[in-house]
C-alpha cells in the first residue's frame, strides 16, 4: 500500500490495561469498615472491664426512683372512741355479760346505746368471740376502732342509715383486748405508710 501513512521502525504500540479503580474504592470501604468494628468492639471491651456503665444505670435508677415525700401514703383518718355509739348485746347463756362489757367500752371512751339480750336471731348462735354489726359505711370506721379492742370479730352489715353499731358478745368472748395493745393497734393503723427505700 502506498498510502500516505507508513509504518516504519521495529517498535509497535504497547495497549494497557484499563485501571480499575473500582477495585481500589471497595478495598477503601472494607478498611474503614474493618477498623470500625475493632474500634467498637474494643470500646465494649473497656467497658465490660471497667464497670463504665454501671453508674449510668445506677443513675437512671436514682432518677427513676420516686421520691419519700411523693410516695409515703397519708394518714388513715378514724374517728375517735366517743364518736362511735355501741350497743352491747348478749348472746350467751352468761348473765350480766352485756353490761360488763359496755361498762369497760365506756371506760375507754366509746359512747354506749342500748345493752341487753340479742334478738332470736344471734341469740345463743354465736360460736365465734362477737359479731360486729352495722351500715356498709363502718366497715372503714366503727368496725375498725371497735376492732382494735376486740381481736376475732366478725363484721356483718345490714341496711341501717345510722352510725351506731351493735356489738354481740359470743360464746368465745372473754374478754377485750388490753388498753395498751388496742393503742398500739390503733397507731399501727393511723400512721403513715412508710416511703420505699433508696435502693429500688
Amino acid at each position: 500500500m502506498g498510502g500516505k501513512y507508513r509504518i516504519t521502525g521495529d517498535a509497535y504500540p504497547r495497549m494497557r490495561r484499563p485501571r480499575r479503580r473500582h477495585r481500589l474504592v471497595l478495598a477503601g470501604i472494607g478498611a474503614v469498615v474493618v477498623l470500625g468494628l475493632v474500634g467498637w468492639g474494643t470500646l465494649q471491651l473497656i467497658d465490660v472491664f471497667t464497670g463504665g456503665d454501671r453508674s449510668a444505670n445506677a443513675a437512671g435508677h436514682r432518677r427513676a426512683c420516686p421520691s419519700p415525700a411523693a410516695s409515703a401514703a397519708p394518714a388513715r383518718a378514724l374517728p375517735k372512741p366517743a364518736a362511735v355509739k355501741v350497743n352491747v348485746y348478749n348472746a350467751t347463756t352468761r348473765a350480766g355479760l352485756a353490761k360488763t362489757a359496755a361498762e369497760e367500752l365506756k371506760k375507754r371512751g366509746f359512747a354506749i346505746g342500748e345493752v341487753g339480750n340479742a334478738s332470736k336471731e344471734y341469740d345463743k348462735k354465736v360460736p365465734g368471740t362477737a359479731v360486729l354489726l352495722g351500715a356498709p359505711t363502718a366497715t372503714d370506721g366503727s368496725f375498725t376502732v371497735l376492732g382494735t379492742h376486740l381481736v376475732g370479730a366478725v363484721q356483718k352489715t345490714d341496711t341501717r342509715r345510722t352510725g351506731e353499731v351493735d356489738l354481740i358478745l359470743g360464746a368465745k368472748f372473754t374478754a377485750f383486748s388490753t388498753q395498751q395493745e388496742a393503742t398500739a393497734a390503733m397507731a399501727s393503723l393511723t400512721k403513715p405508710s412508710p416511703a420505699p427505700s433508696s435502693s429500688c
